[in-house]
């Protein structure tokens, strides 16, 4: 509604509340140049911090963590190509500074996503290698936002650790990868990784919560797979 519409009455109330409004930033003005005066030399300290510390973020930002992305990239993108190629050792690299390759990108840029990415792809060409403590080690160094990539990260490593014979972790992270995302097939796989291997360990009971939580949610994605381990646990 513009102002040659308004009745008398609401453009009265409006200068009211413009009025009071200014009161009370005017109020507020004054109770802050007070406390400013009081605390003058401290505020002054914590803004130079402040102020330092924005300042320092940037720069890191403009003239380190920027051109080390690029170049994290670029040497995690060399390891990928290598890898599509069929090259595993090379791309794994880590043996010199010529062939950084995923281990060596991990080692010199851990900070930066492509490093924290190069971790992962290192772990599981580790795991391949059948070093399941070393692509343990290097998959839990992984992190990111993106929710089905820790849904893998978490199964990987219990893959990895039982293979080491350590049967309790490895349940506990493809319970932890079953959890992690809310994609419904990703979901469903480790429930199911879970279930058989809770069924290996003779964990009956165990067992029955993760196969009946697949006939519950995931029966579409299981198509009767899961029907006699089902059945085996029912009695539990």
């Amino acid at each position: 509604m513009t102002d040659k519409h308004k009745s008398k009455k609401e453009l009265e109330n409006e200068g009211k509340e413009t009025v009071e409004i200014f009161q009370d930033l005017d109020q507020t003005a004054l109770k802050t140049e007070m406390f400013i005066e009081k605390y003058a030399k401290q505020i002054g300290i914590i803004f130079g911090a402040v102020v330092l510390a924005v300042l320092g973020y940037f720069a890191y930002q403009q003239f380190i963590a920027n051109p080390k992305n690029e170049e994290a990239t670029l040497s995690y993108l060399a390891a990928q190509k290598n890898l599509s190629e069929g090259k595993d050792d090379i791309a794994l690299g880590g043996k010199s500074a010529a062939n950084p390759g995923f281990k060596g990108t991990y080692e010199q840029f851990p900070g930066t996503d492509a490093g924290k990415l190069s971790a992962y792809n290192a772990g599981l060409l580790k795991f391949k290698e059948g070093k399941y403590q070393e692509a343990y080690d290097l998959l839990d160094k992984f992190s990111s936002d993106n929710k089905i990539l820790m849904a893998l990260k978490y199964g990987a490593m219990g893959d990895a650790q039982a293979n080491l014979n350590k049967n309790e972790d490895a349940l506990s992270l493809l319970d932890k990868a079953a959890s992690a995302s809310d994609d419904a097939y990703t979901s469903y796989y480790f429930t199911r990784k879970a279930g058989l291997l809770a069924l290996a360990m003779k964990k009956n009971a165990e067992a029955k919560k993760y196969f009946e939580t697949i006939e519950e949610k995931y029966a579409d994605y299981d198509g009767g797979t899961s029907d006699a381990y089902i059945e085996m646990v029912k009695n539990f």
